[in-house]
């Protein structure tokens, strides 16, 4: 029942927010601008809309705009070479989960010396502390997935190694403010919001089920997890309903708060390990190909039924009464928005990769796995990959 609460974010949350980014307290003189290396938050005026805001704060900036969708090592590295060169002094995200998280490692390689992988605490990494205060991050989020306004932890990739590992985990982490504006998010197209949708959806699924579940993390959870329910089929079948947007995009932010008040489980290792072989292939869509062998891994079980109920009836299927019932509400969920026919052959993935890939995750998430309501295996890791194979 313990838990450790602590929120350092400053959270605008609305329609039209981001309108008012001029009206709070900036943390710096001269923001690294970071925005992704796509054309969206330009070419839909984000990125317009903002430096008009920074300039109206009198804030200077420096737009970096290579952030990959699965952001690297290498990136991490050139965006704080030019914050340093440039002399600024914080960092503003502009963008999905893939530009918070690439902002939280800048900013960390601004003040500390090294590289990025110095200080990752599994796999390959070296393990170092991180010993000096990273800059301030102010995120403004345009996607509704991966919680990263309000959590500390940022997930970055190395192609030399095939590894994508959690990094962070300390408060100065935490963007000091967060704008939530759904506005931002009604240009992304159906399946994206799905992806994102069903990402933020399994932070909270997996923090509920999780060894490190709490009252306060639960709360949060059950909340995001009927939001999802009720609000992402709507989303993803009109992206203009701004009531759907908002719903999500609340969904969203509580999960994660969820992410830091408990964990997730294994089904984030699992992903991670497919996306570190597979760089192109996207987080939420990961997950939802996994989803369904693994939540059945965890009903065939009886792991945690009570809360599989309790999931099940959060996404509107009220007289849920087995474990079961939330693999079924999940099937019936993915249907509704149009992803419960992907497939990871269509993503590159080969059959023959799934038994290194149970090992990728278990190397460099292991943490995870710990979290599981029940000990997984590697070879219970490996038949859910084969399961969800197709």
């Amino acid at each position: 029942m313990g838990f450790e609460r602590y929120s350092p974010t400053r959270i605008v949350f609305g329609a039209g927010t981001l309108n008012k980014l001029n009206e709070q307290l900036m943390p710096g003189e001269k923001a690294l601008l970071v925005i992704s290396n796509g054309k969206s938050t330009k070419v839909n005026g984000y990125l317009d809309r903002c430096v008009k805001q920074l300039e109206k704060a009198g804030v200077e900036y420096v737009i970096f705009d290579r952030i990959e969708a699965n952001p690297l090592n290498t990136t991490v590295m050139q965006g704080a070479k030019k914050a340093r060169e440039t002399g600024c002094d914080f960092i503003v995200a502009l963008g999905g989960g893939s530009v918070m998280d690439a902002s939280k490692a800048i900013a960390t390689m601004v003040t500390n010396e090294g590289t990025l992988w110095d200080y990752m605490t599994e796999g390959t990494g070296k393990k170092k502390p991180i010993s000096n205060t990273p800059a301030p991050i102010v995120a403004i989020t345009t996607t509704a997935g991966t919680g990263s306004e309000v959590d500390s932890v940022a997930v970055i990739s190395n192609k030399e190694t095939d590894e994508k590992m959690a990094f962070g985990g300390i408060e100065s982490l935490n963007p000091v403010l967060a704008i939530v504006d759904p506005e931002l998010m009604t240009s992304v197209p159906p399946k994206f919001t799905a992806y994102q949708g069903f990402d933020a959806l399994f932070h909270s699924t997996e923090g509920y089920i999780s060894r490190m579940n709490n009252l306060m993390g639960d709360m949060h959870a059950i909340t995001a997890i009927k939001n999802i329910g009720k609000y992402l089929s709507r989303a993803v079948k009109d992206g203009k309903d701004m009531e759907s947007r908002e719903g999500v995009a609340f969904a969203n932010t509580l999960s994660g708060m969820v992410m830091e008040l408990s964990s997730c489980t294994s089904e984030h290792s699992m992903e991670h390990a497919m996306s570190a072989y597979h760089h192109e292939l996207p987080h939420g869509a990961g997950l939802i190909m996994l989803s369904e062998a693994y939540y059945q891994y965890f009903a065939d079980r009886h792991a945690c039924d009570e809360r599989m109920i309790e999931m099940a009836r959060a996404l509107g299927k009220e007289d849920a009464k087995e474990a079961q019932d939330f693999v079924d509400a999940l099937r019936d969920l993915q249907k509704a928005c149009g992803v419960d026919g992907l497939k990871m052959s269509d993503f590159g993935i080969k059959e023959d990769e799934l038994e290194k890939m149970a090992e990728n995750a278990r190397e460099t998430l292991p943490i995870l796995f710990d979290c599981d309501p029940v000990r997984m295996s590697h070879e219970d890791c490996v038949e859910i990959f084969r399961k969800a194979y197709k």
